[in-house]
């Protein structure tokens, strides 16, 4: 890939404009249209739900695992100098910060690419949440959270279990990255067929899982053919809701690679929902929606526990995942924790007891399904 005709067009932070704006069109397009979230393939989990939303997941996770090992496999893309690796990562960060997260998208009913794909269809709700985690996030980033996000993410780190990289610590060689992507696509695929998923779901599913693949060779490029130097990453929404909030301050001087993910899921979801006639205006107080301050709770959680985890369900799961990073993994793994038990501990129990969850003394009535 030559982006030497882009820089020369648009310069180089435009070159990374215009490829995050690109992925993020692509993914806010798939995600819209397949329902893509986390929240929801836990709950299929924890609930013995019908298996699609989970189904549907597993198709992004292990396109994501499989495209990505075998670009690195086959030195298309190399991750050694990432910041998943050049440094040591924080454990406790992972998982203390996964299962805060984990907490927050069962309040908030839909981890962070849900919600802002909800939020470009017209969910008022979602808009609501992104605002609260991106100034959250902020505040962990770079204000006054600092103190207390390096203060749990400094109780333990890679360097204490000999490095994040999962292969390196097994002693195994890169093809063993493919295999495994490989192993869990077909996994995804045996789960999609036992639950009966749509064949034009589960691609938009996977197609989801393309764009960490496409964003990990783009952002490797960028940073081999670019003068300024760039680090290889792929799709993350938190760091990008706290960077862009930075930008709109005058702290960063040029939009990026961060702020065109966030332009493209938008459009893209945007996009899908008035193609398929699925925008509508969600609003706090329709009949099971629960209050206003579980989603700002929620939000806040997410905000702080994604910075703390290095990304969110996407940033630390699948891109992070994707390379085999252990404090991803182990993120994630805590992010599916906290929601599972948050989903038994308060959802289930209200649902139980015949009201909307967390509104006390509220009829039933008919619960909104997610979100």
């Amino acid at each position: 890939m030559d982006l030497v005709p882009l820089f020369d067009t648009v310069g180089e932070a435009g070159a990374a404009l215009v490829g995050g704006a690109v992925l993020g069109l692509l993914f806010g397009f798939f995600a819209q249209r397949s329902a893509f979230c986390t929240r929801s393939a836990v709950l299929d989990l924890t609930r013995r739900r019908d298996l699609k939303a989970l189904a549907t997941w597993l198709a992004g996770f292990a396109i994501a695992i499989f495209g990505v090992q075998l670009l690195i496999w086959s030195g298309h893309v190399e991750v050694r100098e990432t910041r998943f690796f050049s440094t040591a990562q924080s454990l406790s960060g992972a998982l203390i910060g996964g299962l805060v997260f984990g907490i927050g998208m069962v309040l908030t009913r839909g981890c962070v690419s849900r919600l802002m794909v909800l939020g470009a269809s017209g969910n008022l709700r979602a808009i609501t949440s992104i605002l609260i985690v991106a100034l959250v996030g902020y505040a962990t980033y770079t204000g006054i959270l600092v103190p207390l996000r390096d203060l749990t993410g400094g109780l333990l780190s890679t360097q204490a279990v000999g490095g994040n990289d999962i292969l390196a610590q097994f002693g195994i060689r890169q093809i063993s990255g493919v295999i495994l992507g490989a192993a869990l696509l077909l996994g995804s695929l045996f789960v999609a067929w036992k639950s009966r998923l749509p064949l034009w779901r589960y691609g938009a599913g996977a197609l989801v899982g393309a764009t960490i693949v496409g964003g990990w060779y783009f952002t490797y490029q960028l940073s081999i053919q670019a003068f300024e130097p760039v680090q290889a990453e792929s799709l993350s929404f938190i760091r990008p809701l706290a960077t862009t909030i930075q930008y709109a301050l005058g702290s960063v001087s040029a939009a990026g690679f961060d702020q065109g993910i966030l332009l493209g899921i938008f459009a893209g979801a945007f996009l899908a929902a008035l193609l398929f006639r699925d925008l509508r205006l969600a609003k706090f107080g329709e009949t099971g929606t629960p209050s206003v301050f579980r989603y700002v709770g929620g939000a806040a959680l997410m905000g702080f526990g994604g910075i703390l985890a290095v990304g969110c369900t996407i940033g630390a799961g699948f891109t992070g995942g994707s390379v085999l990073a252990l404090s991803s993994l182990l993120g994630l793994a805590s992010m599916v924790a906290g929601a599972a038990v948050t989903d038994l501990f308060i959802d289930r129990r209200s649902e139980r007891q015949g009201r909307a969850p967390d509104v006390i003394g509220k009829p039933s009535g008919a619960l909104t399904p997610a979100e």
